[in-house]
């Protein structure tokens, strides 16, 4: 079906919009390159280019865990490359979090955001860039939260820098939980921590501080960004959990659904086993396992029956 034309002016006007307000930083992605540097990705855009993960794409993982990830993002039999298929990785995880409620999952759209050090002849070059575009407020991390959609999760590369002060406070976190209904990573420190803890935001930080976040500048708004050991892209799904916090590209994530419900169906008949007292731990888990060809059976049984009941 066509759109009107009132319609389609609307959509290129916000996504010239979305283009022209993230620019005034060092580093920025048209929507052009937005789209170049995420090409596999096999679901609709924002404005800007972002890929755009389904909802109901994100409410599959709720049942899952980080070990479920980091297996099902093994690569088939016969592959070199652990956990790598297709363009990149299907899953890297991080680790070494502060988590603010570890019972708490954190799942949705990464929304990037890079801070470093401040240098005043850069600082005042991009503050000017940033206001020529008819900005009133200066470009801050704020900014970018300003920018922030349901579902996103904003990603924050500070370095692990703590000095660079708390990016955020009890009052922003409220402010990105209620906009987007997830949470944070912070790469960083976070201040207020007293008071964040009351919400109940899914959240991972490397510290906390009680100054404030003055001593940084914004140098990238959804652009490649560096969070320990990970190089995560805009749109890439960001699952937490009480290990640690995983990035998945768009283009592994219908993989990953499929592969997590062998593994769901695996460990459910296995437990079911143990539940009987009548096997050793070595009978059906583990390598070498199932060597009695009555018990491969049922198992096999049981996984097709399973799978074809959930297509």
């Amino acid at each position: 079906m066509k759109k009107s034309i009132p319609a389609l002016a609307a959509v290129c006007l916000l996504a010239l919009f979305a283009a022209a307000d993230a620019r005034g930083q060092i580093n920025n992605l048209t929507r052009e390159e937005m789209i170049k540097y995420t090409a596999p990705n096999p679901f609709d855009r924002f404005p800007d280019g972002r890929p755009k993960i389904p909802d109901a794409l994100l409410e599959k993982f709720k049942d899952m865990s980080s070990e479920e990830l980091l297996g099902a993002g093994q690569p088939p039999a016969g592959d070199n490359n652990p956990r790598y298929f297709g363009s990149g990785p299907a899953v890297t995880y991080t680790d070494g979090w502060q988590i603010l409620h570890p019972g708490k999952k954190l799942i949705g759209r990464a929304f990037t955001l890079q801070l470093m050090p401040t240098r005043m002849e850069i600082f005042n070059v991009e503050q000017a860039e940033w206001m020529q575009k008819g900005n009133v407020v200066g470009l801050s991390h704020q900014s970018a939260l300003d920018m922030l959609q349901p579902g996103d999760v904003i990603v924050v590369d500070a370095g692990g820098n703590l000095d660079l002060g708390g990016i955020i406070g009890d009052n922003l976190a409220f402010y990105i939980w209620t906009k987007t209904g997830t949470g944070f990573v912070i790469d960083g420190a976070v201040r207020d921590l007293e008071g964040i803890a009351e919400f109940d935001i899914p959240g991972y930080f490397r510290g906390a501080v009680p100054g404030m976040a003055a001593r940084h500048m914004t140098t990238g708004i959804n652009v490649p960004v560096r969070i320990g050991k990970a190089t995560v892209m805009p749109g890439d799904l960001v699952f937490g959990d009480r290990e640690g916090v995983n990035f998945i590209p768009p283009q592994a994530v219908a993989r990953l659904i499929e592969a997590a419900k062998t593994t769901h169906i695996h460990d459910d008949w296995v437990k079911a086993k143990f539940k009987t007292r009548q096997f050793k731990s070595t009978d059906v888990y583990g390598s070498g396992s199932l060597h009695d060809p009555a018990l491969k059976k049922e198992y096999d049984d049981n996984m097709k029956e399973q799978l074809s009941k959930q297509k």
